[in-house]
């Protein structure tokens, strides 16, 4: 997040844009209800009625996969009604004018024809957020998880500059990360592109640093992403896998290619405080102390470091992960990894990485500290961009509406979109655990509109199979309105409906992210009397 999570509720607008966030991020949820509660505007955008619509002062239903088309025609709006922050965009900004006639192919009367929402709706967003600021944009992976969602973050990097909600208190652009600690696992060098601080390893300068801390040679050439690693398995190119904290088997798309994949590898390791189904292939299972267990820091969503402190002594055989990495690391004969405990790993970081150079255990027992902080007298940094951006000017991009890979066909007429619930997390290897949740639901349910489920005569609560070009799964269904015409909702939960055999494996060419919102499927209702 450019910004904080205690200033959403001072924004004067909310745009919410591919987040259920009452749902997935309750505690940021609240900070939405205090902005609306305090005479703010909530604008969503998605094509599902998520919780957030019941407190929106507008609800923006999208055809899925639209994003682009419906942020450029906002901004359009916007430039020719002259609600821009002209000031903001002359001294911080480039690629303005570039960007201007690029909006002439997002006309209102075909972004309305494109998304399914009218045009005077599309009119009164727009003037809502450049009128109303300070103006936040909250955004989660209805955006990110496309073929195209570099591009749908482009568009709304576009709308922040457009209308200066960047770089001040209550503004900005805001990813609500998936997982508690989704934001430190990327800070600390997990992706293949960057060691610690978004360091690149192609950056020789970068490279010498790390190498004369831990007097050793490194690649200067990025690692595999995730999405590739399975097409180099089955090419025989990768033949060993260490799967930490993950469970692929359930969250990754078309599932069932990755288990066959998994099961050709000469050696996987998964390392996990539970026996998920990846960990159930695996030819070595480690067993770690999970957060309550083990001392550590945790980096939010709002990019906070912040103390985890262990309360019990973990169970059985299992360790720490660093503990368990280092003695790894001391069996194969490598030097360096004899540290005692994680405020000295915390210090090598601060040493290596500029964004946490002030960061220390002694600081963080008095609170959390928002990165960049890059000496022990700076107090953090509350939101970002305040002066400049990284790259010096933001740069206006100019952008083209794509189809998703796959589009709702004949054989395969309806769209799948896949998610989350307030109840269960992920692949439910921890919630599924406790017996309060799962007495809440511990079944799939596959949300379907009243229009569909009459032209297919399904019943609410009928067990259901739906298929697509990548395999079958079963699920009851759930008859409802939240979920649009022509369209089927999921979650990924449930090991019994194993949702990701479905999705496909399409993915953004830049980030590597699957396009897990859109596959096309068909859908068949079961005779539970048959045999």
């Amino acid at each position: 997040m450019t910004n904080s999570i205690g200033e959403i509720g001072d924004a004067q607008t909310i745009l919410a844009i591919g987040t259920n966030t009452a749902e997935n991020h309750p505690i940021i949820f609240h900070q939405v209800k205090r902005a609306v509660e305090n005479g703010g505007k909530l604008i969503v955008i998605d094509p599902r009625e998520v919780a957030l619509c019941a407190l929106a002062h507008r609800w923006l239903r999208l055809n899925p996969g639209t994003d682009v088309p419906l942020l450029m025609g906002m901004a359009r709006v916007i430039i020719e009604e002259d609600l821009f922050d002209k000031d903001f965009i002359a001294e911080r900004c480039e690629g303005f004018d570039d960007f201007k006639n690029s909006l002439d192919d997002f006309d209102l009367d075909t972004v309305s024809e494109l998304t399914g929402v009218k045009p005077d709706d599309i009119k009164e967003a727009a003037r809502i957020f450049a009128k109303e600021t300070p103006g936040t944009i909250l955004y989660a992976m209805g955006i990110t998880q496309h073929s195209k969602g570099t591009d749908n973050v482009l568009a709304i990097a576009n709308l922040a500059m457009l209308t200066g909600n960047i770089g001040k208190p209550s503004t900005g652009v805001n990813p609500l990360r998936g997982q508690n600690n989704v934001q430190g696992s990327c800070d600390m060098g997990g992706l293949p592109m960057y060691f610690t601080g978004y360091q690149g390893v192609d950056d020789p300068v970068v490279r010498e640093k790390f190498e004369k801390k831990w007097d050793c040679t490194l690649p200067g050439k990025p690692g595999l992403k995730l999405s590739y690693m399975f097409e180099k398995v089955d090419q025989g190119e990768l033949r060993a896998m260490y799967v930490i904290g993950e469970n692929p088997v359930l969250s990754d798309p078309d599932a069932q290619h990755v288990e066959k994949s998994l099961k050709k590898l000469d050696l996987l390791i998964v390392q996990d405080i539970f026996l998920t189904e990846t960990a159930q292939l695996a030819h070595v299972v480690l067993p770690a102390a999970c957060s309550f267990e083990k001392d550590g820091t945790f980096s939010n969503t709002e990019r906070r470091v912040q103390r985890i402190r262990q309360a019990v002594s973990p169970v059985g055989n299992a360790r720490a992960d660093w503990q368990i990495l280092c003695s790894l690391a001391q069996a194969m004969d490598e030097q360096g990894f004899n540290y005692q405990n994680p405020a000295e790993i915390m210090d090598e970081i601060a040493s290596l990485t500029p964004s946490y150079g002030g960061i220390n255990y002694k600081r963080l027992e008095q609170g959390g500290l928002q990165w960049p902080c890059p000496d022990q007298e700076h107090p953090g940094t509350v939101y970002l961009h305040a002066q400049s951006f990284p790259r010096g000017k933001g740069l206006f991009s100019k952008l083209a509406y794509k189809l998703a890979a796959e589009t709702a066909d004949e054989q395969y007429p309806f769209i799948l979109s896949t998610g989350r619930n307030l109840y269960h997390y992920h692949t439910g290897s921890m919630t599924r655990r406790c017996d309060v949740l799962k007495s809440i639901q511990d079944e799939e349910f596959a949300e379907i509109n009243p229009i569909d489920a009459k032209k297919l005569d399904i019943e609410d609560g009928q067990l259901l199979a739906i298929y697509s070009r990548r395999g079958e799964v079963t699920a009851k269904a759930r008859i409802t309105e939240r979920s649009p015409e022509g369209v089927l909702f999921m979650t990924f939960h449930f090991a019994e409906s194993p949702t990701n055999q479905l999705t496909n494996t399409a993915m953004d060419p830049v980030s590597g992210t699957p396009e897990l919102k859109i596959s096309a499927i068909n859908i068949q209702k079961i005779n539970q009397c048959d045999p």
